[in-house]
């Protein structure tokens, strides 16, 4: 793609080429950050079930405390931005998650529900951030690279959901974790003293990421950043009208399921490896192979953006979501290496699976486009959910079999890929 000088000045301040470099940086920096803060959840929740032992359905509250901040925080977010702007609302945004990770302080040292909290407040911080930051990576040069652009940014942020479960590993879970029996022959000091090391393993982590936060809503806070006009006027047509567009609502519940299994499978991951009929895995040297499923969704995200331009999206992602079933059964029924591996490989096959469905339900919907894109966004809640459901069965049948939870959602985006196989076509 070459790159012509800007000559599409924006509504607003006209940009210059050479002075959008610093405010692009920052911007990508921001997106892996979250990719970062994300991903560090797969390795926090092994983290906390051992050191409160707490039931399956329990440890997955950290995902609906993160995921139901999206649900929450999305609409008050554009609001709020509305009014203060999308600078502002990205310095904003940035503070909040810094308080959010600097509530895990306190967290360590008071119990699970502190953390609790304090996750949804990070997450409700991301949540303003990534409706402020999203539309700054379009604006920041030329319309015709935009797309290249938010590949770019997105790359990072897979960057960041890949490095967070080895650095995680190392910083959080190198102390090991004892097991119930060995916990029940420690003295009142010495279990006093085991939960203060646990808790002091996740405070000094959390308050160098709030500083890093803080130092980047500063550096936000002082770009010269491009003013963002929004030019498309609120959609005249009501909800009723949106909910008419059926593969608007089918991309919704795919959008749903999609985040769910990704997310469940990702947080579920640490224990599968340490099931002795799989690879029987201390914590600390599982967390690195977490970093394999995240990895292989950003390799995947690089040979689905060549692949893509000869390919029509619904293909792909039917193609995908194939593979996916395939392998999560390969992991429920097998053992051993290949159960491990296929169930890591999955993270290869959801990379293209997002950016897809998003751009399959936002397909031809014109002035609709916003509502539409405020509605996917709230589907991300399937994020609190699904992990939810997967952990219900994992505490009352097996961790293994509990896998077919995520395998029957991306059953559902295997359907909705085909049904839609030809939408450019037409």
């Amino acid at each position: 793609m070459e790159h012509h000088s800007s000559s599409m000045p924006l509504r607003g301040e006209a940009a210059q080429g050479a002075s959008n470099t610093g405010p692009l940086v920052i911007v990508t920096i921001l997106f892996f950050m979250w990719g970062l803060l994300t991903s560090l959840n797969d390795v926090l929740i092994p983290h906390l079930k051992a050191v409160y032992t707490l039931s399956y359905v329990q440890a997955m509250l950290v995902q609906f405390c993160f995921f139901g901040a999206y649900f929450i925080v999305s609409i008050p977010a554009g609001m709020l931005i509305k009014k203060i702007g999308y600078q502002h609302g990205a310095v904003a945004g940035l503070t909040i998650a810094a308080a959010g990770c600097a509530l895990f302080y306190p967290a360590a040292t008071s119990g699970y529900t502190l953390f609790l909290i304090a996750f949804f407040v990070l997450a409700g911080g991301i949540t303003i951030l990534q409706v402020a930051a999203n539309p700054y990576v379009t604006v920041l040069g030329d319309a015709q690279t935009a797309s290249s652009r938010l590949t770019l940014t997105q790359a990072f942020n897979s960057l960041g959901t890949t490095v967070a479960p080895t650095l995680g590993g190392m910083l959080i879970l190198a102390g090991g974790v004892m097991s119930a029996e060995d916990l029940a022959k420690q003295s009142s000091e010495q279990l006093a003293a085991y939960h203060a090391t646990q808790a002091a393993a996740v405070q000094g982590p959390y308050l160098a990421l709030a500083a890093a936060l803080l130092l980047l809503a500063v550096l936000f806070a002082m770009a010269r950043l491009p003013k963002i006009v929004d030019g498309e006027q609120a959609a005249t047509g009501g909800w009723s009208q949106v909910l008419q567009q059926r593969h608007l609502v089918l991309g919704a519940i795919a959008i749903f399921l999609y985040v769910g299994g990704e997310v469940s499978i990702g947080s579920f991951l640490i224990n599968f490896l340490g099931d002795a009929k799989v690879a029987g895995l201390s914590a600390s040297d599982a967390a690195p192979y977490v970093s394999y499923y995240w990895g292989g969704a950003m390799v995947g995200r690089f040979i689905g953006f060549a692949a893509m331009r000869y390919i029509s999206p619904g293909k792909a992602l039917a193609f995908n979501a194939a593979a996916v079933i395939v392998l999560v059964l390969l992991g429920i029924f097998g053992s051993g290496s290949v159960a491990m591996w296929a169930m890591l490989a999955v993270g290869l096959f959801n990379s293209i699976m997002f950016p897809t469905i998003f751009s399959m339900a936002l397909n031809k919907l014109g002035p609709l486009t916003g509502q539409g894109s405020g509605l996917l966004c709230m589907a991300i809640v399937g994020g609190a959910l699904v992990p939810f459901a997967q952990g219900l069965l994992a505490d009352s049948i097996s961790l293994q079999t509990s896998f077919v939870v995520p395998a029957a959602c991306y059953t559902f985006i295997l359907y909705f890929g085909l049904k839609y196989a030809n939408m450019y076509d037409e």
